[in-house]
């Protein structure tokens, strides 16, 4: 979300922001009805004004008629300001300066690569085979119990994935990124500050969110009235941990990593990728969040910070990869400036993304109210970003194809090693 003041200084750049992003929003009316908002506010204002003025007098006529106005002008406030809210959370964010411009995610530009495709002397075996074969991954009796792209990990497998996650926790804590386990179920503010809603409220049919049906219980006994949801990423647990709170400039910036279990609808991708494991309802993720002041430069600073560990691990794990700009067509409407980072995955014959380094600027903080005050006793809203650790599924679906042996067995990254306790993985029997 953005200042009402921002949008009506730079209305032109907001209008571009829109055809750039195809946001579906017409941003005249939102002005008009903006308009409205103002001219019914001053005379509320007056109004209330008016009838202190009579209770001072006690002019008890002029009381009942000023009463009577107040109450049409705040039915009519009430009705205007929902159309407002409504509007004011579809503005996007402007784009950075060097954002690409384009129509979908075919715009978007690759800006870096590392490492050579391996190249091998047998045919190759994508993930699911592989996993087959060596007994970690069974998808089948995934299915079985958990529904479509369900799925199993086993043996091996499990502390190479759980090997995947401690690296990145570590390689996060070495870097001062303070790690948490946050809530996977959260309330629906969490959702719709981190911008994780396409409007003000959950819709099924768009949003990629499972909610949880069962009603919760207060500490009370009474039955909770707020939905809850089942998160996609930590991120949203961890920018609303300062959800309404304001913060002082001397503790910024502030650096979290969140390792969670994360679940996904897929609601938009049915029909894609339907096989393994690259695009699956839950996994596990170490997330990364930065709390910035108020300062474009630092967190740009910041998110190359959080893009260059990301990539640093890719690279000590050996993993080809390939760092891509987001276009305007592909970019969401709270970023100002997003990179991809994708590993080549030799069973898609394709680089496959395992993860995103984004800005939001105060876009996310002013949904969730998190400000700081500065040294001159001002209050600003902090600004968010965001980026993906290392993510599970993806990383080890990377590791199994790129370094798969003619015999049939897996050579561990030597870096993971430590964690796993084993340099490969051989078929069984």
């Amino acid at each position: 979300m953005l200042d009402i003041n921002f949008i009506r200084e730079y209305k032109d750049q907001i209008k571009k922001a829109i055809e750039l992003k195809k946001v579906d929003l017409n941003l005249d009316d939102l002005l008009a009805i903006d308009e409205d908002r103002r001219q019914l506010l001053s005379q509320i204002e007056d109004l209330r004004r008016q009838r202190n003025e009579t209770a001072e007098k006690r002019d008890i006529e002029r009381g009942k008629q000023i009463k009577e106005e107040l109450d049409v002008l705040e039915k009519k406030q009430h009705e205007i300001l929902t159309k407002y809210d409504k509007l004011m959370v579809k503005v996007p964010n402007i784009a950075s300066a060097d954002t690409p411009i384009g129509e979908s995610e075919a715009d978007n530009v690759e800006v870096f690569k590392w490492g050579e495709k391996p190249q091998f002397d047998f045919k190759p075996l994508d993930h699911i085979e592989i996993g087959k074969k060596l007994d970690i991954l069974d998808l089948e009796r995934g299915a079985k119990v958990g529904g479509y792209r369900g799925y199993y990990v086993k043996n091996e497998g499990v502390m190479l994935i759980m090997g995947i996650m401690m690296y990145a926790l570590n390689k996060m804590v070495a870097h001062g990124y303070a790690p948490m386990i946050p809530p996977t179920l959260v309330k629906e503010f969490a959702l719709f500050g981190s911008g994780y809603f396409k409007g003000q409220e959950y819709d099924g049919e768009v949003d990629e969110i499972y909610q949880v049906a069962t009603s919760d219980k207060e500490a009370t006994g009474e039955n909770s009235q707020d939905r809850k949801f089942l998160v996609g990423t930590a991120e949203p647990s961890l920018l609303a941990y300062y959800a309404n709170e304001i913060l002082d400039e001397s503790k910024l910036p502030i650096k979290l990593c969140g390792y969670s279990q994360c679940y996904r609808s897929e609601i938009g991708s049915y029909g894609k990728d339907t096989k393994g494991m690259y695009r699956v309802h839950e996994f596990m993720k170490v997330e990364q969040v930065v709390l910035t002041r108020a300062n474009v430069a630092e967190a740009e600073k910041y998110q190359i910070e959080m893009l260059d560990l990301s990539k640093k691990m890719h690279e000590e794990m050996g993993l080809p990869y390939r760092q891509l700009q987001i276009s305007t067509g592909d970019l969401s409407a709270g970023k100002y400036r997003q990179y991809d980072l994708e590993a080549w995955m030799p069973g898609l014959d394709r680089y496959g993304e395992t993860g995103s380094a984004s800005i939001f600027l105060d876009w996310q903080s002013r949904r969730l109210n998190v400000k700081y005050q500065t040294k001159d006793g001002k209050k600003e809203y902090v600004y968010m970003l965001n980026n993906t650790a290392l993510p599970s599924p993806r990383i080890f679906i990377a590791i199994l194809e790129n370094f798969q042996q003619s015999d049939g067995s897996i050579k561990i990254p030597e870096v993971l090693i430590p964690y796993t306790h084993f340099s490969e993985i051989k078929p069984k029997g």
